[in-house]
């Protein structure tokens, strides 16, 4: 089964040999005190700083999930109140999850068919999901530079969960970062990075909050020293170490996944039962294909395609009977790209 769920999706076709390769080298039972992990992890945050593009000066942090980063962001960087603009189902949970643990948190929506609207916001950190997974929609990064200068003292904070390792992010025009390993990464699940700006870093200190064992003042004092915090996923960052050396620079990826998701929709323009979810190709996502039909035509191309060997993704939340959704990963092969392609071409 090929799966073109977003999340867990598809991973690295090397992953097999690189898990043998763990055991046979001792990284499965690799101490997190040793100097051979933290090489390892020296090693794997010069490879992502490389690869990604990422400022020699941002600190680079791992966690277990995304939804960790929500928290310790909550914790460590939100001294009152942080403010929330969403246009889909994670970009809420975000907000919601904050509000829980900061009650001042303040949450802003705006249609998905819209541009992120970059007014100057009240708050001591902005937090944009930057490609909202349950929708198909993402936000440009000239619409991130228009926010970072109508906001230039706010934090802001970004969950590029389905982004990063797909798209060229220009990470200079956020101060946290952050995206789970199942997406753009090809791993399996249960590891995230948190990318981090001097400024963000320079507030953590000045909060200086330390009540959690996640708290990013350890967090990052550990980092300097190539350590973390917790036991980590010791085997989640040398796969991530591997998959890194083997798959080119951000540009080359960022074009290649650019070119599938325009072949995706212009597909989709020549269907009759099936249409993009979003209508607006100026805030379609680039890595996540939402896909709206009737609720049999749905069911149809889901059963008819897992037949075939391919798994779609579900419709999210209020949209689970009326959309699938697509990934446009990396680590998709082409061949079966052009298969599933040409299945949706005799469905739709």
């Amino acid at each position: 089964m090929i799966s073109f769920y977003p999340g867990p999706s598809q991973v690295h076709n090397g992953i097999a040999q690189y898990v043998k390769d763990a055991q046979g080298s001792g990284i499965l039972s690799m101490n997190h005190r040793s100097t051979q992990f933290m090489a390892l992890l020296k090693k794997t945050v010069a490879e992502l700083k490389k690869k990604l593009r990422i400022p020699k000066s941002y600190s680079v942090l791992f966690l277990s999930s995304a939804t960790e980063c929500w928290e310790v962001i909550a914790q460590s960087l939100v001294d009152q109140t942080s403010t929330h603009i969403y246009n889909g189902a994670f970009g809420k949970k975000w907000f919601t999850h904050t509000q829980a643990l900061k009650p001042n948190a303040t949450g802003i929506a705006f249609d998905r068919e819209q541009e992120l609207p970059v007014d100057v916001y009240q708050g001591e950190v902005l937090c944009i999901t930057q490609n909202e997974t349950s929708n198909g929609t993402q936000v440009s990064m000239d619409t991130l530079q228009l926010l970072r200068q109508k906001n230039p003292n706010g934090l802001l904070a970004i969950d590029a969960t389905s982004s990063m390792g797909g798209q060229a992010l220009d990470f200079s025009l956020g101060d946290v970062w952050f995206a789970s390993v199942q997406k753009c990464f090809g791993l399996p699940a249960g590891l995230a990075v948190m990318v981090c700006s001097p400024h963000a870093v320079t507030r953590v200190e000045k909060l200086n909050e330390h009540f959690h064992y996640n708290s990013l003042v350890h967090q990052l004092r550990f980092a300097q020293k190539f350590q973390t915090t917790h036991t980590p996923n010791v085997l989640a960052i040398y796969l991530l170490l591997r998959t890194l050396q083997d798959t080119p620079a951000i540009g080359a990826t960022h074009k290649r996944l650019q070119q599938q998701a325009t072949a995706w929709y212009n597909l989709l323009a020549q269907t009759t039962s099936v249409k993009p979810l979003v209508s607006s190709s100026t805030v379609r996502s680039q890595t996540v294909i939402a896909v709206a039909a009737s609720e049999s035509q749905v069911r149809r191309t889901k059963l008819r395609a897992r037949k075939a060997g391919f798994l779609l993704g579900e419709g999210y939340g209020e949209l689970n009977a009326t959309t699938f959704r697509i990934a446009n990963f990396p680590a998709m092969p082409p061949a079966r790209i052009k298969s599933l392609a040409k299945l949706l071409r005799t469905l739709c």
